[in-house]
């Protein structure tokens, strides 16, 4: 019997472990990591490997370049994360990968490779959303909280506010229409010639300069959804502008600049978070994704609550960047349903509900 038959089979069995030992694997885009978590709450190792020296020089993470470094690098971090953690295979109770948001090529390595450890060792398989992996690091940082609450995930790829009804449901109340926060981040240094990844740089040089030195255009969209489009455009021809008059102007006004362009990114996503609460009724309030790191958002968001009357929850640094542990808290909860995944899995780009 193969590990899938046996899942199926003995999905009832698997439920009732009070702590079951998840080995996780995310290789979504350009952080190779894996993780091992005991009873969907105890962190027993954290490995990752990111390739951010590979794509620095190219301004950005290179698809094919990605997939490739994966490539050499999963077997060694998941072997880290065995090794941390004083474990083998057999100890494991279950896998889980990320099948999707991502790069496809990259989703597909770690899949891939989670798919043939589980088989091999006749482990039940979970696939796991990424976007709900961002959403349960939050359990890690807070093992009280429980659903509903309402969740901002901003990240490179990701604008996303999510109602979460339960640990498995949840319901998309709006998302980004073009660009996301983070990559308007990378994008906006990068015009400015600051190193990747642009936003930690913006985020350190904004704490010394004045947040309302310059304005820039905050687009109106309908509804719940973000469009960061036209402030990159916005910010870009005040460059262009400055610059033909005084080439030195980025260099005298760099803190100035990063500070405003952050307080604007930051009221574009609180704006957006406090209607959600507002006309959904919740006020438990969560973020996550790389950029709930950002100290701008992170005081915005407690400042909002404290006004608003929210309970805030931020989580912590360690699991806001992609890290395998917040796919291990995602797979945990599939788990518990007994909600096994066969070998035919595939990558997915894009996903239209979690």
């Amino acid at each position: 019997m193969n590990y899938y038959e046996n899942a199926l089979l003995g999905a009832d069995a698997y439920r009732k472990k009070d702590k079951p030992i998840m080995l996780a694997i995310e290789s979504s885009c350009d952080e190779t990591a894996a993780s091992i978590v005991r009873g969907g709450r105890e962190v027993l190792s954290m490995s990752v490997f990111t390739q951010i020296p590979i794509h620095r020089k190219y301004g950005g993470v290179v698809p094919e370049l990605a997939s490739r470094s994966h490539v050499e690098k999963v077997g060694s971090v998941v072997a880290d994360a065995l090794e941390q953690a004083n474990l083998s295979i057999a100890d494991v109770d279950a896998v889980s990968a990320t099948y999707g948001p991502g790069l496809v090529g990259a989703l597909l390595v770690g899949l891939s490779y989670a798919k043939g450890l589980a088989y091999a060792a006749n482990k039940p398989f979970i696939g796991a959303d990424h976007i709900a992996g961002h959403i349960a690091a939050n359990y890690l940082s807070y093992p009280d909280l429980q659903p509903p609450f309402v969740c901002l995930v901003a990240s490179g790829g990701h604008s996303h506010i999510i109602l979460v009804e339960g640990y498995n449901s949840f319901k998309l109340l709006g998302c980004t229409r073009d660009d996301a926060a983070g990559e308007a981040f990378d994008k906006c240094a990068k015009v400015m010639g600051l190193p990747y990844p642009g936003g930690p740089v913006i985020d350190r040089r904004a704490k010394e300069g004045d947040p309302k030195a310059f304005r820039f255009a905050r687009p109106r969209v309908e509804g719940y959804d973000y469009s960061f489009s036209g402030l990159k455009t916005s910010f870009l021809y005040t460059l262009r502008d400055a610059v033909a008059a005084d080439p030195d102007f980025i260099v005298k006004h760099e803190a100035d600049l990063c500070a405003s362009l952050q307080s604007t990114i930051v009221e574009i996503l609180l704006d957006k978070l406090v209607r959600a609460s507002k006309e959904t009724g919740i006020r438990d309030i969560a973020i996550a994704g790389g950029v709930s790191a950002n100290s701008g958002l992170r005081d915005g968001i407690v400042e909002t609550g404290r006004r608003r009357g929210w309970r805030t929850f931020l989580p912590e640094f360690k699991f806001t960047t992609d890290n395998a542990a917040m796919i291990a808290m995602a797979g945990y909860y599939r788990y518990k349903q007994g909600e096994f995944a066969s070998l035919d899995v595939s990558p997915v780009a894009r996903l239209e509900e979690l």
